[in-house]
C-alpha cells in the first residue's frame, strides 16, 4: 500500500479539528472532494474546482457551497506560513447541511518516469463525481503495483477504456489527441489542456477507444491534479515515449494562469 504524505493541517469548518468533529468524515460514507497543488498561495484552474465542489453538493445534498465561503477556509488552513501544499477538500453532510474539511499535505508532483497501466474490468459508481469511498479504484490500484505496473486503467468488461484509477488518460496517433469518450471524471487538468491544446498544433476530440485500439496510437499519456506523465505501456503494448508530445503538453501546462487561493 502507498503510504500517504504526513498531514501538516486539518480544520472543518475553519476550525481545529476535534474528535468529535472528526466522527462523520472517518466514518460516514457520503461525500466528495477535489484536490489541487498550491504553489506560492495560488492555484491552477481555481474557478473549476470551486464550480465542482458546488455542483457536487448540489447533487449530493441539495445545497449550494459558496466558492468565496471555499477560498477562506483554504486560506485560514494555509495561513502565512504555508504557501507550497497539496490541498484537499472535502464536503460532507452530517447534518442536513454542508460541512467542509481542507487538510493539508505537503506539496507534490507526477513521478518522472514512464508509466505502465494495468487494465482492469471497474468502472465508479457515479463517474462524474469526485465521490469518497473509492475502495475499488483504490484496490484495483495497489493489485497493479504489487504486479509490477504504476496503476491501473479502468475499462468496460468489454474494454472500453474510461480513465485510471487515479487519472484521466489521452491517446495520440501522430496528429491529434483522443480523450476517451466513456463515463468518467473529467479531471481539472484534463479540463485545463484540452481547450488550450489546438492553439499549440495538437487537435483534440473524444471518441471511444477500446484495448483492441490501443496498437492505432503511437503515445498515450495521463493526468492529474499533479501534473503530466507519459505512458509507456498498457498491459503487453508498449507505446514510445514522444518527446515532443510532452513537451508541448508540459508547455501548455505551464502556461495555464494560476489563481490565487
Amino acid at each position: 500500500m502507498t503510504t500517504p504524505a504526513p498531514l501538516l493541517r486539518l480544520e472543518i469548518d475553519g476550525r481545529a479539528a476535534t474528535a468529535d468533529r472528526l466522527l462523520w468524515p472517518a466514518l460516514g460514507g457520503v461525500g466528495h472532494f477535489t484536490a489541487m497543488q498550491v504553489r506560492g498561495g495560488a492555484t491552477r484552474g481555481l474557478g473549476l474546482h470551486l464550480a465542482r465542489l458546488d455542483e457536487a453538493t448540489r447533487e449530493l445534498f441539495g445545497h449550494g457551497l459558496d466558492g468565496e465561503h471555499v477560498r477562506t477556509l483554504i486560506r485560514n488552513v494555509l495561513r502565512d506560513d504555508i504557501t507550497d501544499a497539496s490541498v484537499r477538500v472535502h464536503v460532507h453532510a452530517p447534518e442536513g447541511e454542508p460541512s467542509v474539511t481542507v487538510t493539508v499535505r505537503p506539496p507534490g508532483g507526477m513521478p518522472e518516469s514512464a508509466q505502465a497501466l494495468r487494465p482492469v474490468p471497474y468502472q465508479r459508481p457515479f463517474p462524474h463525481i469526485k465521490h469518497l469511498g473509492g475502495f475499488g479504484q483504490a484496490r484495483h490500484g495497489e493489485l497493479a503495483r504489487r504486479a509490477g505496473f504504476d496503476d491501473a486503467l479502468l475499462t468496460a468488461p468489454d474494454g472500453t477504456i474510461s480513465e485510471g484509477a487515479v487519472t484521466n488518460i489521452g491517446f495520440y496517433d501522430g496528429s491529434e489527441i483522443v480523450w476517451p469518450d466513456a463515463p468518467c471524471l473529467t479531471g481539472i487538468t484534463m479540463r485545463l489542456l484540452e481547450p488550450r491544446l489546438a492553439a499549440a498544433g495538437l487537435p483534440t476530440r473524444r471518441a471511444p477507444v477500446t484495448l483492441a485500439d490501443l496498437s492505432s496510437y503511437t503515445a498515450a499519456f495521463v493526468t492529474n491534479a499533479r501534473g503530466i506523465a507519459p505512458v509507456r505501456r498498457i498491459d503487453a503494448t508498449d507505446f514510445t515515449v514522444d518527446e515532443k508530445l510532452m513537451e508541448t503538453l508540459a508547455k501548455v501546462y505551464a502556461d495555464t494562469p494560476w489563481d490565487t487561493v
